[in-house]
């Protein structure tokens, strides 16, 4: 098996060597082909526009975000979470926001509870 491996190196490099000029030939043609199509593109997107036109298509490109979002709890004004959001996560979430939830409620007892006294 060693040996036979070492062949099959040497006969692809072999193959590399007398491949070589074709490939290269092929490769100038292709860039001969395309050249033309390259400057062309190149001479679109070299057209020089003015700042405040620049600033005004700026402006025209910015999404349009219907729904706001939480960033802290990622739910928006429905309080839905959003659709790429697993449901684990969701319930980890939910849970934090429970237990925080209660937390305020507890304490805001504590602090009734010790006003009457």
């Amino acid at each position: 098996l060693g040996s036979f491996e070492g062949s099959r190196w040497k006969m692809r490099a072999e193959k590399r060597k007398k491949n070589a000029p074709k490939e290269l030939e092929r490769l100038k043609s292709l860039l001969r082909a395309d050249a033309d199509a390259v400057m062309e593109e190149v001479k679109e997107v070299a057209a020089v526009l003015p700042p405040a036109e620049l600033r005004q298509q700026q402006d025209d490109c910015k999404m349009d975000i219907g729904n706001k979002r939480n960033k802290k709890t990622f739910l928006d004004e429905h309080g839905q979470y959003p659709v790429w959001m697993h449901s684990r996560q969701k319930k980890k979430l939910r849970a934090q926001r429970l237990k925080e939830k209660k937390k305020s409620k507890l304490a805001k007892a504590m602090q009734k509870a010790s006003a009457f006294e």
